[in-house]
């Protein structure tokens, strides 16, 4: 077998293993497709994701930047920022959800940290434009435009928050907490 065709095949099993459960079996096969071509970022992401699961950070963030190395995508980048979100570096998880975002603006483990950061640190008006670019590619994903309606009532754009509900209670009129919501915001202009 060519060693490409090993590749693909030590991955794949790596993340069938992954998937049952079976970390050692994961890991195993994930080292195998890493020895057999080193220039792919799967195995390195496969890897990090069993010493999360394992609690072993600092090896997940080594392991997450040797993929961000041969390819920086969303998933390395979005791991990373977990692991930073986890240790309290705020700062640098918010540029790397950030940088998840510019690759993959569908992320939505990045798009909804992102979204956490920034309510915490008060930098919601740096959020709406990553979930306006969420809702430009699916503009039915409500859990993403209720969200962008609560940051635009923080911000105080109240007028444009009841835009983006109206938006869910046209396609799903029968969503209590988009109903809640404008409800409130009746109130408040009232």
């Amino acid at each position: 077998m060519s060693g490409q065709l090993d590749y693909e095949i030590n991955k794949e099993l790596g993340e069938c293993y992954l998937f049952m459960g079976d970390l050692d079996k994961a890991e195993e096969y994930y080292g195998k497709a890493m020895t057999n071509n080193g220039v792919h970022p799967d195995p390195y992401l496969g890897l990090a994701t069993i010493a999360v699961q394992r609690g072993q950070l600092d090896e997940a963030m080594v392991l997450y930047r040797k993929a961000s190395a041969i390819e920086a995508d969303d998933r390395s980048l979005s791991g990373m920022a977990l692991i930073e979100m986890e240790r309290g570096e705020a700062g640098e998880a918010f540029t790397h959800f950030k940088g998840a975002l510019a690759k993959n603006p569908e992320n939505l483990v990045a798009l909804f940290g992102l979204v956490r950061l920034a309510h915490a640190d008060e930098r919601l008006e740096e959020v709406v434009p990553y979930l306006q670019d969420y809702l430009a590619v699916d503009p039915i994903k409500h859990e993403v435009r209720f969200t962008l309606a609560g940051c635009l009532v923080n911000l105080g754009r109240h007028a444009e928050a009841g835009n983006e509900l109206d938006q869910i209670l046209l396609q799903d009129p029968a969503n209590a907490a988009a109903r809640e919501l404008a409800e409130e915001l009746k109130r408040v202009a009232a």
